[in-house]
């Protein structure tokens, strides 16, 4: 029973270290960055109790953001015409590789970032219906 804790605790720190890297990386990036700081931090909190206190002011912020990205009809379309921007720019980027960094991994990877998008958008969007429609 050890061994599977250290084992356990090992794979928590590696997969939310990573999540933690690439959600800082993504804060100055395109993408979703204060969520996959959370998600890191809530991965690092279940098997480290001293990261815990970290959670609720991340998961206040990026909720502010979520609500804040569907707050007006603008900023919805706006997100949207980019994550069709992102697909079409993965699509391209696919098709072509002559393109410096050119070819199907580069283009997978705008591909999965407008998937990505979209998913946050529809969830921010119906997280701030769902809450508004509760509150009010």
């Amino acid at each position: 029973m050890g061994r599977r804790h250290l084992i356990r605790r090992g794979v928590a720190l590696a997969a939310g270290s990573l999540l933690l890297l690439v959600g800082v990386a993504l804060l100055v990036l395109p993408g979703p960055g204060l969520l996959l700081v959370l998600a890191g931090l809530l991965v690092l909190a279940d098997q480290f109790p001293a990261v815990a206190r970290y959670v609720d002011p991340v998961r206040r912020r990026a909720m502010r953001a979520a609500r804040e990205s569907v707050s007006t009809p603008l900023r919805i379309t706006g997100s949207c015409l980019a994550a069709a921007a992102l697909l079409a720019a993965g699509l391209f980027w696919g098709v072509m590789p002559d393109l410096p960094f050119g070819g199907w991994p580069t283009g997978a990877g705008l591909i999965v970032s407008s998937v990505v998008l979209v998913a946050l958008l529809v969830y921010s969007y119906r997280t701030t219906r769902t809450g508004a429609d509760d509150g009010t």
